[in-house]
């Protein structure tokens, strides 16, 4: 099964993502913070990964910037979700592959997610 870690401190948007992702056949790994964001990939083994900017623990940025210097993470594709207005520039400095804005078209995540699932199975990111 096609798995998700989606990184947000707002369980509406937990819920939010998991309903649309799940509906979409996926297996989704929530949590609200990202004090031990490595253990946590390593531990659910997601296809792709949604962070949130403002996250409790180190943040969007350096949580994002830890995945992706890990030699074992560093191909999963990242897909940063915020509020900001700065959406694209903060992706671009954590290092995400993609960007989705606050409060987001519940079709278009469905797309980007699946969109980064397979990138990343055909080896096009990074």
């Amino acid at each position: 099964m096609k798995r998700v870690l989606v990184c947000d401190d707002e369980q509406d948007i937990l819920d939010i993502i998991e309903f649309v992702l799940v509906d979409a056949g996926w297996e989704v790994v929530t949590t609200t913070h990202v004090n031990d964001i490595l253990d946590q990939v390593e531990g659910s083994n997601p296809a792709v990964i949604l962070m949130d900017n403002w996250i409790p623990g180190s943040g969007g940025i350096a949580a994002t910037r830890t995945i992706k210097s890990h030699p074992s993470f560093r191909d999963i594709p990242v897909i940063y979700i915020t509020a900001n207005n700065d959406i694209n520039y903060l992706a671009n400095q954590a290092g995400a592959d993609y960007a989705l804005s606050k409060p987001f078209d519940l079709d278009l995540l469905e797309k980007i997610v699946e969109d980064a699932y397979h990138k990343r199975k055909e080896g096009m990111l990074h």
